[in-house]
């Protein structure tokens, strides 16, 4: 299951990533070549962002990768910081599926009302029942995390506590 999250959501922000950088590099060589930039390469660029933000969650999520405020750490026992680890996914946990259920009933809103994006007229929903299911799958993600010994960066990579 690791496996397919780590394709799918790779893929899924590597392709968008590819897809920014090329779109920003036809829409420059337009601009400096053609006086020329791409219509609607702003809009395309932002909605592309919000697929590779949203697309990594899940993986920084599940590697453990968030900025984190360690500087205490070395001071508190195991138990402590097991139970800080719980505490900590509970709450992402709560917070990511609160704003994926959010997220998809703002999509369905959006739906609704027909918003689309002010020049090329791309619908919004979709984008937006898409951040709610990665920030829902990220949720789950911090739920399984609780059951898992966290890695102890205190003494090397994977060294449970």
């Amino acid at each position: 299951m690791k496996r397919l999250l780590e394709l799918l959501c790779g893929l899924l922000s590597g392709v968008a990533l590819f897809a920014i950088m090329a779109l920003t590099f036809f829409d420059v060589l337009g601009r400096k070549f053609a006086s020329n930039s791409i219509p609607g390469s702003l809009e395309m660029t932002e909605l592309l962002m919000v697929v590779v933000i949203f697309g990594a969650l899940p993986l920084v999520s599940e590697r453990g990768e968030h900025v984190e405020f360690d500087s205490l750490d070395p001071y508190l026992p195991a138990w402590l910081r097991r139970a800080q680890a719980v505490l900590v996914h509970l709450l992402c946990a709560a917070v990511l599926l609160g704003l994926g259920w959010l997220m998809w009933r703002t999509g369905n809103q959006f739906l609704e009302n027909g918003e689309t994006t002010a020049q090329l007229r791309i619908l919004k929903a979709p984008f937006i029942w898409g951040m709610g299911v990665l920030c829902a799958l990220t949720g789950v993600i911090h739920l399984v995390m609780i059951g898992q010994p966290p890695v102890d960066k205190l003494e090397g990579e994977g060294v449970a506590l």
